[in-house]
């Protein structure tokens, strides 16, 4: 068996699984399988259509969306990706609503940051009130519940949250801690109860607390002696024995006083003198100290570019390892000599290096494996700002705008503005600012920002059989439909 055909057929497996897992409401589970499917076989389109309704049903329209767009830009252009979407575009309330519901979320954090809890619950249940099926807000509000003591209305919650999505693990978690501040709420129950007495008085049962009236007036009477010696001892001392401390104090202080100030008068004109003294120091100090560091950096550079030339004269290298180290060096410390140098290394090993980690950069981001898809598109943008006519610079954008990096990927989709204004790639970085800041309108724009991703020729299943590994035996081609909320599969001959 071929081993791209091996990579394939696991990718499907994957796929299978986390479509029986979705039809079970189990949403975690789900992601997680058809996560690792598009990692075997990012171009799999109905393992990323899935993924998104996945996201999509427990609340999260964004990410849905996402990955509908990628899987657009995909596939042919009869994909079921682009009647999601469609349905998501018909309604503008929905969006705004749903918009809202983050707003008031991400709101609530701050609150309870800050410890206000009271604020925080206001602002979960108008997300809850606008967005039913916000599976985060469920569990942050239930958790606020359970830190305040009030179990009685975190559970129904709790019970919301396990509707949306079964095995998740924060709900799991919460359900956890609710069981045992009831077990705790009990124990107490409990002990309290050893301090009644019970009894039967015809058909009434009466509770009523233990006597305990020798131990009470015994208590009583210590505690009161104990407060009149206290009261007592405090007289004594504040009448008599403060007064004079207070008075030997006051004397020695003045003594003290005087002697400071003799001593200060003739420490003022000797700090004077050692003021100018240090002052002069520091400026001759921080000259020399820039001068080491300049000189150092210098070393520094000249020593990783010998280190650049061996490896390039003797051709044993990774171009996008000796791209690295070029990077590394501060270009302006070398003499004219050195540039030269730098530029002929540069000039052979860059355009390879960059290439070779914008593939790597692509493939990282369609498998969703971000920081790894940033490091390689930073790097080839530190080789050339415009590689792929800003295609680099707008894809580490998106990426950074994926990990959560907002503040990032401001600064690059304003840099591809700036370098190609009027352009489909200022667009699509537009399309990203606006996301950014409201994401409002911005799904048409979102669908032209997708193509930024590295086209790929779309892929059908072989009527292969899966083999003894766990891998799909079955004939056909595996596609998904759905309808009322459920997932269907079948297969087609």
């Amino acid at each position: 068996m071929e081993y791209t055909e091996k990579i394939i057929r696991q990718s499907q497996y994957w796929y299978n699984d986390g479509l029986k897992k979705a039809q079970i409401k189990d949403i975690s589970g789900a992601i997680l399988s058809l996560r690792r499917s598009l990692k075997y076989n990012h171009k799999n389109i109905e393992a990323r259509n899935l993924l998104g309704l996945v996201y999509y049903e427990r609340g999260e329209v964004a990410e849905g969306l996402v990955e509908w767009i990628i899987s657009k830009n995909l596939g042919t252009s009869d994909n079921i990706a682009g009647y999601f979407i469609k349905e998501v575009q018909k309604s503008a309330e929905q969006l705004e609503a749903i918009n809202e519901a983050v707003k008031c979320y991400n709101q609530s954090l701050t609150f309870c940051r800050q410890g206000s809890e009271d604020m925080a619950i206001l602002q979960l249940k108008k997300a809850l009130d606008v967005h039913p099926s916000f599976l985060k807000a469920y569990q942050l509000l239930a958790l606020i519940y359970i830190h305040k003591g009030q179990c009685s209305k975190a559970r129904p919650l709790i019970k919301e949250a396990r509707k949306l999505d079964t095995t998740n693990v924060q709900t799991l978690r919460l359900m956890h801690e609710l069981s045992v501040k009831h077990e705790q709420k009990n124990r107490s129950k409990e002990e309290k109860g050893s301090e009644v007495v019970e009894y039967n008085l015809g058909n009434d049962t009466i509770i009523q607390p233990k006597y305990t009236g020798v131990k009470k007036v015994s208590v009583k009477s210590a505690f009161l002696n104990l407060i009149f010696g206290v009261v007592a001892g405090a007289l004594i001392v504040w009448f008599l024995i403060v007064p004079a401390v207070q008075t030997f104090k006051n004397d020695r202080s003045n003594k003290q006083m005087i002697g400071y100030g003799e001593q200060i008068n003739s420490l003022k004109s000797q700090i004077s003198a050692q003021t100018r003294a240090l002052d002069q120091y520091r400026k001759n100090e921080k000259d020399v100290v820039e001068n080491l560091e300049t000189a150092a950096g210098t070393a520094e550079s000249y020593e990783k570019l010998m280190t650049a030339n061996d490896q390039w004269k003797a051709g044993n290298y990774a171009a996008e390892n000796l791209a690295q180290v070029l990077l590394g060096i501060k270009k302006d410390s070398l003499q004219d000599t050195g540039k030269t140098l730098y530029d002929r290394i540069a000039s052979d090993v860059f355009p390879v290096a960059s290439s070779t980690l914008y593939s790597s950069g692509n493939e990282s981001y369609d498998a969703a494996n971000y920081d790894t898809a940033i490091r390689n598109y930073n790097l080839t943008v530190k080789m050339y700002e415009d590689y792929d006519n800003g295609g680099a610079l707008l894809n580490l954008g998106l990426a950074l705008l994926k990990s959560g990096d907002k503040e990032q990927a401001t600064t690059k989709f304003k840099r591809v503005i700036e370098l190609y204004p009027n352009t489909d790639k200022a667009k699509q970085a537009q399309a990203g600012l606006d996301f950014i800041s409201s994401g409002k309108g911005a799904i048409e724009d979102l669908k032209r920002a997708g193509e930024v991703i590295q086209s790929q020729e779309s892929w059908t299943q072989n009527d292969e059989n899966y083999d003894e590994e766990g891998m799909y035996t079955e004939e056909g081609v595996q596609t998904t439909e759905y309808e009322d909320g459920n997932y269907n599969s079948s297969i087609e001959e």
